[in-house]
């Protein structure tokens, strides 16, 4: 054996847009497997440890999910006074579902997710992601599809997180993009309430599907708020939206953050605080630009694709 050779290593292909990709080093494939909805992949990562992978693309990793869940998560439950019922769309690793259990004041979390076998797998490679959230006694769990269950339930919700996989053509969460559904969502909305959703890329080259969110929310909502972080595992930053008849998170001071976090939580978090609710509001010119001049409206007629 020759001790001079290299050891062969293994690269899994993460495609951010047709042209654009980046290339992550792979100690192990801890699963593969396809569902009913889609293809199923966790692997071990060098730089971020073990990621979940759905469709060929990276959903969140063990390195950094606390940034995208903490920012997806925590404007809205703290801008909102008291949030006691909370519904989650989505979020099938469990860990919007543990960010929204940190609030004192949920007494119940319902979280409605269509692929049982990706909570399934969660579950058991990425236990450290839902921390016990599923086990918690204020948790509501349902296999089941978002959108009929926000057309058909009677129930209302003080905060509505929407964490859905990319609106893939033809794929199970396309319609969960559209101004039909964000009309669904806003009748489930209890007086005062507000929602957050998960709104793909706000790279500067790929910008499209998130101004497209924006402006298709702005349709529904009075009080739309844009926001983002870099997500490291993704390469990019990362866009997310707010939406209330009343609430709007986007004024809220970084002090009065602060005080609410430890009103409402009792200690810190690892990426979110008040400076951090500062900075994520505070959109670039060239971002503030493609929003307000966006004029592409999604609706079932015509859903968002994306890569």
């Amino acid at each position: 054996m020759n001790d001079n050779v290299p050891p062969k290593r293994t690269w899994f292909y993460d495609a951010l847009t047709p042209d654009l990709g980046i290339v992550h080093r792979v100690d192990d494939f801890l699963y593969s497997g396809r569902s009913t909805y889609q293809g199923i992949e966790v692997i071990r990562t060098i730089s971020f440890g073990t990621c979940l992978v759905l469709d060929g693309k990276i959903q969140s990793s063990e390195a950094d999910e606390f940034i995208y869940h903490e920012a997806l998560v925590q404007p809205a439950m703290i801008t909102h006074p008291e949030p006691r019922r909370v519904l989650i769309a989505g979020g099938g690793e469990g860990a919007t579902l543990r960010e929204v259990l940190r609030h004192r004041s949920v007494e119940q979390a319902t979280m409605v997710d269509l692929d049982e076998q990706v909570v399934d797998i969660c579950r058991t490679y990425l236990p450290s992601f839902s921390n016990g959230a599923f086990d918690d006694p204020r948790t509501e769990f349902i296999v089941g599809d978002a959108r009929k269950f926000v057309e058909q339930s009677p129930r209302t919700f003080d905060v509505i997180v929407i964490d859905l996989p990319d609106p893939l053509e033809a794929g199970p969460a396309q319609l969960l993009y559209t101004r039909e559904f964000y009309t669904t969502v806003k009748s489930r909305l209890a007086p005062g309430g507000i929602i957050s959703v998960q709104s793909e890329s706000s790279r500067w080259y790929d910008l499209h599907a998130f101004v497209a969110i924006v402006r298709t929310m702005r349709e529904v909502f009075p009080f739309v708020a844009p926001y983002q972080v870099h997500i490291p595992s993704f390469s990019s930053l990362w866009g997310f939206v707010t939406a209330s008849d009343t609430l709007r998170p986007e004024i809220l001071t970084g002090d009065e953050v602060d005080r609410r976090l430890t009103q409402k939580i009792g200690h810190e978090l690892r990426s979110y605080d008040g400076r951090s609710h500062i900075s994520m509001f505070s959109l670039p010119r060239h971002i503030r630009t493609a929003v307000e001049n966006a004029d592409t409206v999604i609706t079932d007629d015509a859903p968002l694709s994306v890569f």
